[in-house]
């Protein structure tokens, strides 16, 4: 056999081994490994909405339930830069911060969430002081609220936000310390519980939060009162894990179900949480809180 048909021969054999490969390839031929499709992952992708309702969840990172957000300073490609982090007890005082892109840029283009462009949640590391607010913002970006931190310690001030950008719209939630001067005396969490009293109401819940899938909680208030919608809804829900403060912010399903408050929630973690719920009666918001053991 001469060295030309040799040549054509072997030529022959590799594209035939290319050829089935590639064809491999493009008919799935590892039939041991079904193949499922996977959407390309969008900006909004950390809203979790329950299926056939319109109840989301506000939350940025990882974990093997909902992603608890409010864990770094910087995510998503927007960074939270305060002012000053430093506050006296029990002294009028104002926080002042700007998001900046990734380019070190202002940014001034927010979608409004429940009423608002952004909502600031502020709580010391022990679980106590909650606050929820809601800066102004100037025409240039920095955003400013009044801020009065009633006792010594380590706080964490959460800003959850949508930005819009001309890649569409990103929710994020970001977080940063500000200290109190002064002795720091943690206080302990109390016991799990499904009923919490504030200003003569009597506010419960029922639904067994878990990691693993959403589940249904439904919050009513007693005596019987007329709940208000507030920001656009009958009530609002930020759960925080004890130790990271890790943050979930939970909206409700539009329209109350028997008289209650729903919500959709899956937590990233088991372990203990601290559950704020925000409700309005006659142009009054208070704030239940529950401990919550998972």
């Amino acid at each position: 056999m001469n060295n030309s048909r040799v040549a054509f021969i072997v030529a022959g054999l590799v594209v035939a081994v290319i050829g089935g490969f590639g064809l491999g390839r493009l008919t799935g031929g590892d039939t041991a490994r079904p193949t499922a499709a996977v959407a390309a992952p969008t900006a909004t992708a950390d809203h979790t909405h329950s299926p056939g309702t319109g109840a989301h969840t506000h939350s940025t990172g990882g974990g093997s339930g909902a992603a608890a957000g409010g864990l770094e300073i910087s995510a998503n490609g927007y960074t939270l830069v305060p002012e000053a982090t430093t506050f006296t007890p029990g002294r009028a005082g104002e926080l002042a911060f700007r998001i900046v892109d990734s380019g070190q840029r202002p940014v001034t283009d927010f979608a409004i969430v429940h009423d608002k462009p952004l909502h600031l949640i502020v709580v010391r590391r022990d679980l106590t002081g909650y606050q929820h607010l809601h800066p102004t913002m100037a025409p240039d970006g920095r955003w400013s609220v009044p801020l009065t931190l009633g006792e010594p310690g380590v706080w964490r001030a959460y800003a959850d936000f949508t930005a819009n950008a001309p890649t569409g719209q990103s929710a994020v939630t970001l977080g940063t310390d500000l200290t109190v001067r002064g002795d720091y005396t943690p206080r302990a969490l109390p016991e799990a519980a499904t009923q919490a009293t504030v200003d003569g109401f009597t506010v419960g819940y029922q639904g067994t939060p878990q990691t693993a899938a959403v589940q249904p909680l439904l919050f009513t208030v007693a005596p019987a009162a007329t709940l208000e919608r507030y920001l656009g809804a009958y009530g609002h829900l930020v759960v925080l894990r004890e130790g990271d403060l890790g943050y979930v912010h939970v909206h409700p399903e539009p329209e109350l179900v028997g008289g209650a408050v729903k919500f959709w929630l899956a937590v990233p973690s088991p372990g203990r949480y601290r559950m704020y719920f925000d409700f309005q009666v006659a142009g009054t918001v208070r704030t239940a809180e529950f401990t919550l053991r998972v």
